[in-house]
């Protein structure tokens, strides 16, 4: 009995079960019923539907068959990338979208992710301080959806006038030159430039009729007339062997000056004989040649492995630099009178004048310790002229005034031979610091800077040797172009320990591209003379011409916005000149064939507009002439825009480093005339 109640007992409690089971599943259908909305759900049924009961499952379909239900919104999960299919749904409203992110922005060059990036926001700024575009330049922004970008819309430069075919702006500036208060001292041939904004804002043209330069070596003897159409020398100096008409379109070159009728040669020879000392091309490298004429001293040295910078005033022979540099020969408009000299202190081994209208003893001999501060330590300063020679009283009385004053100067004179006189400067102060109590000119102060230049007034007291000796320690030539010199070490630049290696990789930097320019892009093929280094630092560019045996001279320019590089540049036998690119260069318009600026640009940009530096090289290009800027990436664009402006066709091209590299190479060839 007690089992039977046992079983009983289990029978009960399964029912129980069973009919909870058949409570809830009829719940959960009329709760799943109500919730749908009407919709019915896919479930299984044990009765007929006459409500009887059968052994067969029946299945009920729900009327929503073959619709589909977005659930994900009910399932809590982490959101997986949207892909622009989801991206529709989102915008579509099936679903309501997240709050966006807080807008990142931007105030630098570096973005969110840590990488350097060309898009940003800048900060507030003060307009006033941005400097308004001119020259013909007008600024566009371009804005998009997607990004913001500026594009520099530049008007198409004309041309000036016929009567600025020769135009040098701070030395042509007549309205300036009007307002001198004194011109006796030569201040007219100085530098006044024209005020900011009234600069150059056309190409300057050239002459009718002109010619592509005849090449090197053969313009040293000749040059087209239509280049340099004047005839002024012709009739003041062609008795003098200096320049001559040769048919109808040519001037010829004999080769002769005003000392030296015979020919500059002859008169070399000469010098070499009176001073076994003076080797050209060993010792006697770098040269200045002041009143220079046409330049035949200087052009004639050149094959004996010396440069000559050639210097001349634009006065009553305005011509001269001009012709000078149309027959490949260094030179500048540059004149004795109340500034310094833009070149460096112990610059040059020979300082040379032959009959160069100079007074060297006016105001106790102001212009002849400029020539001391140019000239090196051990240095020669020869001198062809009237009162070496004659025995007039009057020329006799300026002999005994130079001789009074280079025996104050401490200079030896080492020889007098017919109509030249050469004395060498001492190679230290100890001369100097001997001298009488009082005895005049006296030395500079120790706080004197015979390197700074740039506007700087002559002063009348001897500049000081540096006590280490440093300038008078050069090694001869070739060796000292790729020796690092003692003044690298007086360089106001950021390094202090690493010179020499900095001097060593620069010209090895420079080196391997212009070998690389002379391999790709066939360069010796160009007709190359006389190039121009914008920003020269060490002069790498300049020496690798040389080593790869390009038939040119280069005229390094340091900029006055960077150190003073100018010694080392001169130490290693080269020749450079101090310039600030805000304001014009000193030479005449056409007269390079080569124009190189490395990372020149993206600084100047922050002192005067792009534009006025490139409307300046355009004036100094000759026609068919070729420019390589070499810089970052983000004046390019601008650089490109002016340049199709002045009529240049331009290239940008990539760097060795790649076309991800943050510089490019911007070549150009200026077509019109």
């Amino acid at each position: 009995m007690k089992l039977l109640g046992h079983v009983d007992s289990l029978k009960s409690q399964t029912s129980i079960k069973f009919a909870a089971f058949i409570f809830i599943s009829v719940a959960s259908f009329y709760l799943g019923k109500h919730w749908s909305d009407g919709s019915r759900l896919i479930f299984f049924s044990r009765q007929s539907p006459s409500g009887t009961t059968s052994s067969s499952s029946s299945i009920a379909l729900s009327p929503n068959l073959n619709k589909e239900f977005n659930v994900s919104a009910l399932i809590d999960t982490p959101e997986p990338p949207r892909s622009a299919k989801s991206e529709g749904k989102w915008a579509s409203g099936s679903l309501k979208a997240p709050p966006p992110p807080p807008e990142f922005k931007i105030y630098g060059i570096v973005d969110e992710n840590g990488t350097m990036s060309d898009k940003f926001e800048i900060g507030e700024f003060d307009t006033d301080l941005v400097e308004n575009w001119d020259n013909g330049t007008e600024v566009e922004a371009e804005t998009g959806k997607e990004e913001v970008r500026s594009t520099f819309r530049v008007k198409k430069f004309g041309f000036c006038g016929e009567n600025m075919r020769e135009y040098i702006p701070c030395l042509d500036n007549v309205e300036a030159i009007k307002r001198l208060k004194s011109t006796e001292r030569g201040e007219r041939f100085e530098r006044h430039c024209p005020e900011k904004g009234k600069g150059l804002n056309c190409l300057v043209p050239a002459p009718k009729g002109y010619c592509p330069p005849i090449p090197w070596p053969r313009s040293r003897d000749e040059v087209w007339f239509n280049n340099v159409p004047h005839t002024r020398l012709v009739e003041d100096k062609g008795g003098q062997n200096w320049i001559s008409r040769k048919g109808k379109d040519k001037f010829k070159f004999p080769g002769g000056g005003t000392q030296f009728i015979h020919g500059a040669d002859q008169y070399l020879n000469q010098i070499s004989k009176m001073v076994p000392d003076i080797t050209f091309g060993h010792h006697i490298r770098v040269v200045l040649d002041v009143g220079c004429g046409v330049a035949s001293f200087g052009a004639y040295l050149m094959s004996r492995n010396v440069i000559t910078m050639s210097v001349a005033p634009k006065d009553v022979h305005e011509n001269q630099i001009q012709f000078a540099l149309e027959r490949g020969v260094p030179a500048m408009v540059a004149a004795f009178a109340t500034r310094r000299l833009l070149y460096p202190s112990q610059a040059f081994d020979l300082i040379h004048c032959s009959r160069c209208r100079i007074n060297w003893t006016r105001d106790d001999g102001i212009l002849l310790l400029e020539v001391n501060r140019m000239l090196r330590a051990g240095g020669y300063f020869a001198w062809a002229a009237q009162p070496v020679y004659k025995h007039e009283e009057a020329l006799e009385e300026q002999w005994e005034e130079m001789l009074n004053l280079t025996t104050r100067l401490c200079w030896n004179l080492v020889k007098k031979e017919g109509y030249i006189a050469i004395w060498q400067k001492p190679l230290d102060n100890s001369c100097y610091l001997s001298r009488e109590a009082g005895t005049s000119p006296p030395l500079c102060d120790q706080d004197d800077d015979p390197d700074n230049v740039w506007y700087v007034d002559l002063k009348a007291c001897i500049s000081r040797l540096p006590e280490n000796g440093y300038g008078a320690n050069v090694a001869p030539w070739p060796a000292r172009l790729q020796i690092p010199p003692d003044r690298l070490q007086s360089i106001q630049i950021d390094s202090y320990i690493a010179r020499k290696e900095l001097f060593r990789a620069e010209s090895k930097y420079w080196n391997e591209i212009v070998d690389s320019y002379v391999r790709a892009l066939h360069w010796k093929k160009f007709q190359l003379r006389n190039v121009l280094d914008m920003r020269a630092s060490f002069g790498g560019f300049a020496a690798a011409i040389i080593e790869n045996q390009l038939d040119a001279w280069v005229l390094n320019v340091v900029p006055i916005s960077g150190p003073n590089t100018l010694p080392v540049i001169y130490d290693r036998g080269l020749i450079g000149v101090m310039h600030d690119w805000c304001e014009p260069f000193d030479t005449y318009p056409r007269t390079y064939d080569f124009l190189h600026a490395a990372g020149l640009f993206s600084i100047e940009r922050k002192r005067c507009n792009m534009s006025t530096i490139m409307l300046e090289m355009d004036r100094i290009l000759r026609p068919g002439g070729r420019v390589y800027i070499r810089d970052s990436l983000d004046v390019m664009d601008e650089l490109e825009d002016i340049a199709k402006a002045m009529g240049w066709r331009p290239t940008l091209r990539d760097t060795s480093e790649g076309p991800h590299a943050s510089y490019r190479i911007l070549t150009c060839d200026k077509r019109h005339g």
